[in-house]
């Protein structure tokens, strides 16, 4: 069995769960089409929670996604590949553009705050992992990815994250700019939460 055969053939056996269990379909609608939001709230409570090293993690995780959704576009650009609706009948659970399947931006974006988020606090970092995989699976459950597409969206996002996470932890140079660009956040954010009038003072 070649790749393409054996990832369209897992691709079925997965979404054919949507007719299977059925019950679960509106868990998996909801993982595949809202759950990302989860990552975008947990940064801003992440970021105003004021604590340096969250904030870092907000700003390494904030790099990171914009270097891997980059190598994506270009990936997808160079290697085009329809989605699975458009090639094959599929069990489609929510309504997608029929753009480049490959690879999976839900993955990436999941994977690369899940990481950066793993690598400062493991424990954490667990639960953010488990909830990108899950929204991973669910893109293929409602027939809009191939597993090999998430699987790719993945390990970019991992991969780009662990780097960007390297770089700022032993290249002194980038070092010095993220803690140069958050210092110069908080002194701004001090006086402009100074000059809010006497009962609106935001508490360090």
């Amino acid at each position: 069995m070649s790749f393409v055969q054996w990832d369209y053939w897992l691709f079925e056996w997965i979404n054919r769960g949507g007719s299977t269990f059925a019950f679960l379909n509106p868990v998996m609608r909801f993982l595949a089409e809202d759950a990302e939001y989860i990552f975008y709230l947990g940064m801003l409570v992440y970021w105003f929670t004021r604590q340096q090293q969250l904030r870092r993690v907000v700003a390494e995780a904030l790099v990171s996604a914009c270097l891997a959704l980059g190598i994506s576009g270009v990936i997808g650009s160079f290697f085009y590949r329809d989605r699975p609706f458009v090639t094959h009948h599929v069990l489609q659970l929510i309504k997608h553009a029929a753009n480049a399947s490959f690879p999976s931006d839900h993955a990436i974006g999941g994977f690369v705050i899940a990481t950066t988020i793993y690598f400062f606090r493991r424990s954490a970092g667990r639960l953010w992992l488990l909830l990108a995989a899950l929204i991973a699976f669910s893109r293929v459950w409602t027939g809009v990815h191939y597993p090999s597409d998430v699987i790719a969206g993945a390990m970019i996002g991992a991969l780009t994250a662990a780097l960007v996470h390297l770089a700022f932890t032993h290249f002194k140079p980038a070092d010095r700019a993220l803690r140069g660009i958050l210092a110069w956040y908080d002194s701004l954010e001090v006086k402009v939460w100074a000059k809010k009038p006497k009962g609106q003072s935001l508490n360090r």
